[in-house]
């Protein structure tokens, strides 16, 4: 028995298919990879799908090299991991993805027996795919508003000091002159790596809170803030912060607020560093 194949529309059903599964993995981990990063990501993934139909020999072991080599490249490409950890988290919760979309068009297809043909082809399948991404993409994002506490370490003046960091969606905080987002900081936290010398990029910082309470907070520009987020690095550069003389957290849990922008301006810093070096 034979079946004709189309290799293009398993290219695109394989590439749209290891889109939403690797943009629900970046959700996941707080949108940490670029979406540059993502589609080359996906379009190798895509690539590799058509291999099992090109290579001789035996046909599971065709299917089961090209999904490992496939796998293991979309996550290379796609996210800046780090150390062993990182690696294995992100592929389970990749895979996590993997298992909920196919899933989920199958039970789909099996739910209405008498549209099985029209699921079954391109349209029908792509179909279902942007549902179950955009139902998934939901409820991802939804769960991951709460954000979490995280270690960072702050480097300027040739010091490192680590703090712990809440990562609150609720500070919306920007300095008035550049629009750039700001992160809370225990003062006593900012003395430690500023000690002895004036720090730079002193702003004004106004703020209001819940209460109605209004007022100005001391803002201070900190070269580099690197956070630890489920095993993967985040490198911010240029990230002001506005000091508080109180605790953040009566039980110390942590020192330090972080505002969710500053991992969007992370991935835009990338992009004018690029733009930089593309124009020399």
């Amino acid at each position: 028995m034979y079946y004709e194949v189309y290799l293009d529309s398993l290219f695109l059903v394989n590439f749209l298919m290891n889109l939403f599964c690797l943009e629900l993995t970046n959700l996941s981990l707080k949108k940490c990879a670029s979406r540059r990063r993502i589609l080359a990501g996906a379009a190798f993934g895509g690539v590799l799908s058509l291999l099992p139909f090109l290579m001789p020999g035996n046909v599971f072991f065709r299917m089961v090299s090209a999904a490992l080599v496939s796998t293991a490249g979309m996550l290379l490409i796609a996210f800046p991991l780090r150390g062993i950890g990182a690696a294995v988290q992100t592929a389970e919760r990749l895979l996590l993805s993997t298992f909920l979309m196919g899933g989920g068009i199958l039970f789909l297809i099996r739910l209405l027996p008498s549209l099985r043909k029209a699921l079954t082809g391109l349209l029908g399948i792509l179909g279902i795919g942007t549902l179950l991404f955009m139902e998934a993409a939901f409820l991802v994002g939804k769960n991951g508003k709460t954000g979490g506490v995280y270690n960072a370490v702050l480097i300027g003046n040739g010091r490192k000091v680590g703090v712990r960091a809440l990562m609150d969606t609720g500070n919306s905080l920007i300095e008035p002159i550049s629009g750039k987002p700001v992160c809370i900081l225990e003062r006593s936290v900012f003395e430690r790596l500023w000690s002895g010398s004036e720090p730079p990029g002193f702003r004004a910082v106004p703020y209001h809170s819940v209460g109605m309470r209004r007022g100005i907070l001391t803002g201070y520009l900190i070269p580099e803030i690197q956070i630890e987020m489920d095993g993967i690095s985040r490198r911010c550069r240029d990230v002001y912060v506005g000091l508080v003389d109180e605790r953040l957290a009566g039980g110390g849990e942590y020192g330090m607020i972080l505002n969710p922008k500053v991992l969007k301006e992370e991935s835009h810093d990338h992009k004018d560093r690029a733009a930089r070096k593309a124009s020399f």
